[in-house]
C-alpha cells in the first residue's frame, strides 16, 4: 500500500469523527505495511483532552503488538500533530510520522514549531508533510462550515 492509501484510511476515520460532532482528524499505525493501529479524535465524547486521533492509534497500535514500543511503525495523520501528540510519538519511538494537512495554530512538526528538528530530544523521527493536504484540508473546512451554518440556524 502506498502513503496516499494509508491516508485515505485516515480520512475515513476522519469521517467518524466528524459523524459524532468531533473535529474530523483520523490516524493509523503501520507496520511493515500493515495496519496495526486506528484512531479518530474523540475529546469531547470521551471528556478526554488526550483523546486525539493519534493517542487513540498509537493505543490501538500498543495493544496489538503487546509493547508501548511500536519501533519501526509508520503514523499516517490527516492534520499536523500537536506537542502532546509529537511527545507520545517519541515515546513510542514511532520511526517516521506522515501527515496531511498542516495546523498553523498548534503544529508542532513546521508550522508553529518543529519538535522533530530538536537534537536535544532523545528520540527523532522523520517526518512528511502534504500527503492528500488538499482532501484532508477540505474535511476540516468543510466540518466547520457545517458547524457554522448549524449555529446560525439556530
Amino acid at each position: 500500500m502506498s502513503d496516499e492509501d494509508f491516508m485515505r484510511e485516515a480520512l475515513t476515520l476522519a469521517g467518524q469523527a466528524a459523524q459524532l460532532g468531533e473535529v474530523p482528524v483520523g490516524a493509523v499505525v503501520v507496520k511493515e505495511g500493515e495496519i496495526i493501529g486506528r484512531g479518530f479524535n474523540a475529546p469531547i465524547s470521551r471528556h478526554d483532552p488526550s483523546a486525539h486521533a493519534e493517542i487513540a492509534a498509537l493505543r490501538d497500535a500498543a495493544q496489538h503488538i503487546g509493547n508501548y514500543r511500536l519501533v519501526d511503525c509508520e503514523l499516517f495523520v490527516t492534520l499536523e500533530p500537536c506537542v502532546m501528540c509529537v511527545g507520545a510519538m517519541f515515546h513510542a519511538r514511532i520511526a517516521r510520522v506522515v501527515f496531511g494537512a498542516p495546523e498553523y495554530k498548534t503544529g508542532a512538526a513546521g508550522s508553529v514549531l518543529n519538535l522533530f528538528t530538536h537534537a536535544q530530544l532523545n528520540h527523532h523521527a522523520t517526518i512528511q508533510g502534504g500527503v492528500m493536504a488538499d482532501e484532508c484540508a477540505k474535511t476540516l473546512t468543510d466540518f466547520f462550515a457545517l458547524r457554522r451554518a448549524q449555529q446560525k440556524a439556530q
